[in-house]
């Protein structure tokens, strides 16, 4: 039987934990799995709370973070101390409720990599306010991305373990890795769980955090199409800016044949040199990113791709 870590990011929850644990070891009763909870700088005693219970069960690990640096950074450092072969990812506010992720594990197992958790009944009667602005994130993000998933915020999933242990996750994009594992070629489900609204404090996140997750989007899109050849997407960039140049010269140069405007009548001369002057900046901007990625790669011994298996060798 598999073992499972379970990974939990928690920040000012000392109310909901024992709750949450003890639905934990009710609905994991039949499985081997250890819990690593990473206190994220909670400024109530959520950290002795897990004290507490870490001394009377090996079974929990505590990470114990100096100060907040929030979800994202908090997943990172359970996925590199998990030892189980598949790693839970969940909120322990007890929105996500334990008694799912046995049928997410039984998915996991039909042969795919990732099981991501879907809250159909999330957001009743907050169509205007907040489920049509879910509804176009992830819908914007699935078109962006090519991995379409209807609930990318669900901390909830599971992962097998050889797709997740080499992410390395940064602001907001703990909600990308089945992008990430997608990219890599694993295989991404969806199943719909349960949702129950937070019993305990107050939700830690806002609207404003779907700009900031828009940003991270464009961020990872960028290091999937482009990370291995820079100079595709700076050069390219550089192209259109000379093509720009061209095109205001030619104008301005029409303009004064024609004897419709002179040359200090109009702006284009200034475009003309400040597009040429870009084109040039980007095109270097290329060829420093390429230096950047060569170094990233030779230094760490690292290739720009991964092997899947290999046979008599």
């Amino acid at each position: 039987m598999h073992k499972l870590s379970i990974i939990l990011p928690i920040y000012n929850e000392c109310e909901g934990i024992p709750e949450l644990f003890s639905e934990i070891n009710k609905a994991l009763s039949v499985f081997e799995y250890e819990i690593i909870a990473v206190n994220d700088g909670s400024n109530d005693n959520s950290y002795e709370v897990l004290k507490s219970f870490a001394e009377n069960d090996y079974k929990i690990k505590i990470i114990n973070f100096k100060k907040n640096y929030g979800q994202t950074a908090a997943i990172n450092a359970g996925i590199q101390d998990a030892k189980g072969d598949i790693l839970i990812l969940m909120d322990s506010d007890l929105e996500n409720l334990p008694i799912d992720i046995p049928k997410l594990i039984a998915k996991l197992n039909e042969g795919y990599d990732v099981v991501s958790g879907w809250r159909q009944a999330r957001w009743k009667g907050q169509f205007l306010t907040r489920k049509l602005p879910s509804l176009l994130a992830n819908s914007l993000i699935s078109k962006i991305s090519g991995v379409k998933l209807h609930d990318y915020g669900c901390t909830l999933k599971v992962y097998k373990r050889e797709v997740i242990t080499d992410v390395r996750l940064y602001g907001q994009m703990h909600r990308f890795i089945p992008v990430y594992c997608k990219w890599e070629g694993g295989k991404v489900a969806e199943m719909p769980i349960s949702y129950q609204p937070r019993k305990y404090g107050k939700s830690n996140y806002g609207i404003s955090r779907t700009f900031k997750v828009i940003l991270d989007l464009v961020l990872i899109k960028f290091l999937d199409k482009y990370m291995q050849r820079p100079m595709h997407f700076f050069g390219g960039a550089g192209f259109i800016s000379f093509l720009c140049s061209i095109a205001t010269f030619g104008l301005a140069v029409y303009f004064k044949l024609t004897g419709q405007k002179d040359f200090v009548q109009t702006p284009l001369p200034t475009l003309t040199v400040m597009f040429f002057i870009i084109g040039i900046l980007m095109v270097l901007m290329g060829v420093i990113a390429e230096i950047l990625m060569r170094t990233y790669y030779e230094s760490q011994n690292k290739f720009p791709f991964t092997i899947k298996n290999k046979i008599n060798l």
